[in-house]
């Protein structure tokens, strides 16, 4: 089985990377196997922009995709939905690459916790035939949720992220048949 990491932000080293590697190394637990695309070292183009058709970042991204089982996506909230590399992320990949596969969600935000991320990435993985698993994380005041060594400080989330990635692995293997 191989679960797919896709973070919306550029930079791994961000609480949404930190959020992927925690649940992978969950999953990777359970038998797993585990990719996270980079998009600081392989951006992907704009949906649409001048030869974006032809990008080779883009083949790549999409026969990832196409190889892997499962995919947890992993984006802060800018005013109030997915950051824009998330949703480009996602306009790269279509029920080709994604259809009846399983999704897991998490977010992070500033301040309060919100839905609104979450359900945003959960309409969008449903467009493209995804499963989603009805576990997500959504990790509010950022800024202050992790320990220096990059632990979730709040036990219910540390709780909440291991659900998921058992939900995650075990949805994802019943649907393999």
């Amino acid at each position: 089985m191989l679960i797919m990491g896709i973070c919306g932000s550029y930079d791994l080293d961000s609480a949404n990377g930190r959020l992927l590697e925690i649940i992978l190394e969950e999953c990777e637990e359970m038998g797993a196997d585990t990719v996270v695309w980079d998009h600081g070292a392989n951006p992907l183009p704009l949906v649409g922009a001048e030869g974006s058709w032809d990008n080779e970042n883009v083949k790549a991204f999409q026969e990832l995709a196409t190889s892997a089982d499962a995919f947890v996506l992993s984006s802060p909230e800018y005013h109030g939905t997915m950051s824009g590399v998330m949703k480009n992320s996602l306009d790269w990949l279509y029920s080709k690459h994604t259809s009846g596969k399983v999704f897991s969600l998490m977010s992070t935000l500033g301040g309060k916790a919100s839905n609104n991320t979450l359900n945003h990435m959960r309409i969008a993985a449903r467009w493209i035939h995804g499963w989603v698993t009805p576990e997500q994380v959504a990790v509010p005041n950022v800024k202050t949720a992790f320990h220096e060594d990059g632990a979730l400080l709040s036990e219910e989330l540390r709780e909440r992220m291991s659900s998921m990635a058992k939900s995650l692995v075990d949805s994802t293997q019943k649907l393999r048949g």
